[in-house]
């Protein structure tokens, strides 16, 4: 999702001091630069690829795992939001991949410019008498 720009790399040595550390440490390789880095340093936009990097590689090792059964769905709650104009065409032709795949995508989105780009939409709608769902197919 980022045109072979970052890799995410695990940081064994962030690991060793248990009291200062959490959670899985992960460093980003930074092909631009050609430095390690912090992944506290992305920006927002490229948390947002991070993450969603690592739900897609997390769910094909379930699978594996559980002998090849496939998590036929993925839902996303934001972040879209935090993407610049070619981010979010990488982004969304990823999704589009796993679609045509044969993978329900869901996402949860506030981006007007997603409006264009999903087909098939469930809406929820405010209105003075209560929300309302509206279906796009």
């Amino acid at each position: 999702m980022s045109s072979g720009r970052f890799t995410l790399v695990h940081d064994a040595d962030g690991r060793r001091d248990r009291r200062r550390r959490a959670g899985l440490g992960l460093l980003v390789d930074d092909a631009w630069t050609g430095r390690r880095r912090h992944t506290r340093t992305l920006s927002g936009g490229e948390t947002f690829q991070a993450a969603l990097s690592l739900a897609l590689g997390l769910a094909d090792v379930v699978t594996a795992e559980v002998g090849g059964r496939r998590l036929d769905a993925l839902f996303i709650d934001e972040g879209f939001g935090t993407l610049d104009a070619d981010s979010l065409d990488e982004v969304m032709a990823v999704l589009d991949e796993l679609r045509s795949g044969g993978r329900l995508v869901g996402l949860v989105s506030h981006v007007t410019e997603l409006r264009t780009r999903i087909p098939n939409q469930i809406r929820v709608l405010k209105e003075t008498t209560g929300s309302r769902v509206e279906t796009i197919p």
